[in-house]
């Protein structure tokens, strides 16, 4: 099978579409034939760490331990191990698994659901790692039913997602982005639309009862003061350091007052994947794809991403 392979730490052309044997399945794995994969901005930040950061994860020193690229799938199942109970080859499924930016993947069956028959292989593709994001994002920031909610950087995956998941919860949302994305932030269910480029959303005068931090450079202070009494600030990215920020300020932010700010992290569960896939199914959640790339152009669509140019998400057609 081809497959991209991450060869060195680097540039985009680091990736390299090479020739590795199709993998068998184990006992509780299911073999994916992918039709289609996404690019994830965890995909490229993998080979472009500092030398702390691999030795603190396991990722090797001078090349990655394993090359393998890609998280995101959407397929049909080849081939399935003796212990699997779920699907049988002919199966229609996506989710999550280490080496999809190939032909073929193994992946454990609770990594899996089933793909809902109306919508396609490059619009499923584009949901799990983002939608799953976000989805931990809104739940995480306590959602419900009235609350005011901001998403700052509603124009890529994450944030697109974040929006409408943060509608389906029943929330009134306002939506930061860019000037070329509002249309596309009103489009998806954005009760307010606020441009980044004119206004500051924390120094505006609004209080929120959740700020879902997608993207932005922003402060742990300026969102506390945006917030409500009560309210959750939850970190899911932005420029370094807003993360940075996240990670060694907010524990201590939280021994003060009643706000609160939290991240988020953790390998994917089958419950997550199970309400993405409700969410999908019953439209609640429509996937906005920007551009669509072949697998032989990964290391092209990585760039795309990382330029920032992005509004939604970045398919990548694999069959």
């Amino acid at each position: 099978m081809k497959a991209i392979v991450c060869t060195a730490y680097g540039p985009p052309n680091v990736l390299q579409l090479l020739e590795r044997e199709t993998p068998t399945p184990k006992d509780n794995e299911v073999l994916v034939r992918v039709h289609a994969t996404s690019v994830n901005a965890m995909d490229w930040r993998l080979f472009t760490m500092p030398l702390l950061m691999r030795r603190l994860i396991g990722r090797g020193w001078d090349k990655p331990k394993n090359g393998s690229c890609g998280a995101d799938l959407a397929g049909i199942v080849e081939a399935v191990g003796p212990a699997v109970t779920k699907f049988r080859a002919g199966d229609a499924v996506f989710g999550i698994q280490i080496g999809a930016f190939a032909e073929y993947v193994c992946a454990p069956e609770d990594r899996l659901v089933s793909k809902p028959a109306h919508v396609s292989f490059e619009a499923t593709a584009a949901v799990p790692v983002a939608a799953l994001t976000a989805l931990r994002g809104v739940r995480e920031g306590k959602v419900t039913p009235g609350h005011k909610v901001l998403v700052n950087g509603s124009g890529g995956g994450v944030g697109t997602f974040s929006v409408q998941i943060a509608k389906a919860f029943g929330a009134e949302v306002t939506a930061v982005c860019s000037t070329r994305n509002q249309d596309v932030a009103r489009s998806i269910g954005a009760d307010h639309v606020l441009d980044y480029t004119r206004e500051d959303p924390t120094r505006a005068g609004h209080r929120y009862d959740a700020i879902i931090a997608v993207n932005g450079y922003h402060s742990m202070l300026d969102y506390r003061r945006a917030l409500n009494p009560n309210g959750i600030c939850v970190v899911l990215g932005g420029a370094a350091g807003q993360l940075l920020q996240g990670a060694l300020f907010a524990p201590v932010l939280n021994l003060i007052g009643n706000k609160k700010t939290r991240g988020v992290m953790g390998h994917p569960k089958h419950d997550e994947l199970i309400a993405l896939q409700q969410l999908l199914e019953t439209g609640k959640i429509v996937p906005v794809i920007d551009r669509t790339y072949s697998l032989a152009d990964v290391a092209a669509a990585v760039s795309y991403l990382i330029a920032g140019h992005s509004s939604g998400k970045v398919v990548i057609t694999v069959r």
